[in-house]
Parts: C-alpha cells; sequence; structure tokens
C-alpha cells in the first residue's frame, strides 16, 4: 500500500487464520458487484464462509445476481470495519453439494427457514454463488501501521 508508511517485510504481519476467523463470524457481508454500464452496486448479504469461499444465495432476479452472471468479479467485506477482510474475487455458482452443506449450515448462523426455498436451490433454480478469492487484504485499526496484511490466493 505505498503512501501509507506500512513495513515493507512480512513480519508480524496478520495470519490467514485471523481473517478466516473473521470471514465466519461475520453476520453481514458487504458485497459489490459491476451493472452493464460499468458502476459499482453495492449490497448487504447474508453468507458462509465454507471451504475456502464465501457463498450466498440470492433471488435470480436480483440485481446482484444479473451482474454476476454477465461478470463475475466481485468484492466482499466483512461487516466490521476496524477489523476488515476485503476479499476481491470470482463469483461461481455454487454445486450440489456445496449447496447442501450451504443449507445444512445456515439455519444455524441466521436462524432462518430456508426449508421452502430448498427445492429449488438443491434443483439449481435459484442461484448461490462461491466467492473464490484471488486476493484478500486483511485490514485491523488497532494495529493498521503494523500488521495490514494482504494475501494473494491461486
Amino acid at each position: 500500500m505505498p503512501g501509507y508508511g506500512l513495513p515493507k517485510g512480512d513480519k508480524d504481519l496478520l495470519s490467514w487464520t485471523w481473517a478466516e476467523r473473521r470471514l465466519k463470524k461475520s453476520h453481514n457481508y458487504w458485497i459489490t458487484t459491476v451493472k452493464p454500464d460499468g458502476s459499482p452496486h453495492t449490497m448487504v448479504v447474508w453468507g458462509l464462509w465454507q471451504d475456502g469461499r464465501l457463498l450466498f444465495s440470492t433471488g435470480s432476479k436480483s440485481r446482484k445476481a444479473r451482474n454476476l452472471a454477465r461478470n463475475a468479479n466481485c468484492v466482499v467485506c466483512t461487516e466490521l470495519a476496524n477489523e476488515a477482510v476485503i476479499v476481491e474475487g470470482v463469483a461461481e455458482i455454487a454445486d450440489v453439494p456445496a449447496r447442501r452443506k450451504f443449507l445444512a449450515k445456515y439455519q444455524g448462523k441466521y436462524n432462518f427457514d430456508m426449508s421452502s426455498m430448498k427445492d429449488d436451490i438443491l434443483a439449481m433454480k435459484e442461484p448461490v454463488f462461491a466467492v473464490r478469492p484471488r486476493l484478500v487484504f486483511g485490514l485491523w485499526e488497532k494495529y493498521f501501521q503494523n500488521k495490514s496484511t494482504r494475501w494473494k490466493l491461486k
């Protein structure tokens, strides 16, 4: 991050475990997608950090679903800006095994009954996206100068 005076080495940076803990425990996630005209669209979603990806469901006619169908690049952020995890990634349509796991854990995290949507989700009629990270930033306000971290993933 040029111009911020951050250390050049990797000593004492945040661990990937630190980032994953925040990705798992975040209640709300901000997702930014790209509209057809190139402008950004940001919305809040509920989701699960599962197997190294953020999974979330949405209606097939929602703006974010239509945007991701055209351009799979997106940014997902955890809810707490003072301990932020920012994921730049690519959204893919989750397969049935990932959807089963997602549905099994969703109720426990959100206390929200997905049973009325389960058949359509498992039949691939409604989208469940899995955002695969490419670049992740960890920014802990309390230690910003010493621990701000960037991970490049494959």
